[in-house]
């Protein structure tokens, strides 16, 4: 068995690694977010056109949901060995990462753009004139609406998140982890899936009720079949923990972080 010294070195490279991951997904779903991709051009199927609140749908999603499921399966891990004030943590830093990142590249786009830098990039590989300035412009600047949506979403699906998960913990013990964790990504990424469309595109825009919800259905619907999908990764991830600090030792730091989640309820 490894040094009390060692587990501990250990243990604050996990959470570190975890953060870390956690972190750098949750800002890059943010920055590519403005993409919108068709699933079923993706995958080479035909649309999908599901009857929806009157009228049919395909799946054009945010290529935000690309990466966003390492974001609640990291949130689960992290919750599972380092407890509910690990989570609340890393969700508080990144909504404040979140705001900056927003500020700064909302900031850059008002930069005056050098002259050499638009003339070598004026026209595209096709050859068509382009607007590089433009381009970047269109790309970045969000808006505040956007910027307050996907940070309220964000905090509320995780306090959301981490709340059941120790909730279903403290009723299965270290049994079903399938069960808390998917459970939790579900419910949360429930709420999450309408809160940020409806403050960036109600409240700061000019879509109806229905469209909210249609729009929101079809992202929860995408982020249910994948949270559904990447229940293995999580077995996975507490093998290669096991391994990586001991099973006795990941096993007593899971059961202290329970122990601390539900002191804290």
């Amino acid at each position: 068995m490894p040094s009390s010294t060692t587990f501990e070195q250990k243990k604050q490279f996990l959470f570190l690694f975890l953060c870390g991951l956690f972190l750098t997904n949750a800002l890059i779903a943010e920055i590519i977010g403005v993409k919108i991709f068709s699933v079923e051009a993706l995958l080479g199927t035909t649309p999908a056109q599901l009857p929806l609140f009157g009228t049919k749908l395909d799946f054009n999603m945010s290529a935000g949901v690309v990466n966003w499921p390492i974001v609640f399966i990291t949130s689960d891990i992290i919750n599972e060995y380092f407890g509910k004030r690990g989570v609340r943590r890393i969700s508080y830093l990144t909504a404040g990462f979140i705001a900056y990142m927003y500020i700064v590249i909302y900031s850059t786009t008002s930069l005056p753009p050098a002259q050499f830098w638009l003339e070598v990039n004026s026209k595209d590989s096709l050859g068509n004139s382009m607007n590089i300035d433009g381009a970047f412009n269109a790309i970045f600047r969000q808006g505040l609406g956007i910027m307050l949506g996907s940070i309220v979403a964000f905090l509320i699906g995780q306090v959301l998140d981490v709340t059941i998960f120790s909730w279903l913990r403290r009723r299965t013990g270290s049994k079903y982890i399938w069960l808390r964790a998917t459970g939790s990504t579900l419910f949360s990424q429930l709420v999450d899936s309408f809160v940020v469309i409806f403050i960036a595109f109600y409240l700061f825009g000019n879509w109806s009720v229905t469209q909210i919800l249609q729009v929101g259905s079809i992202n929860y619907i995408y982020k249910g079949c994948v949270a559904l999908l990447t229940t293995p990764v999580l077995y996975v991830a507490h093998y290669l923990i096991d391994r990586y600090l001991g099973k006795e030792n990941a096993h007593q730091l899971a059961n202290e972080a329970a122990a601390s989640s539900f002191t804290a309820m």
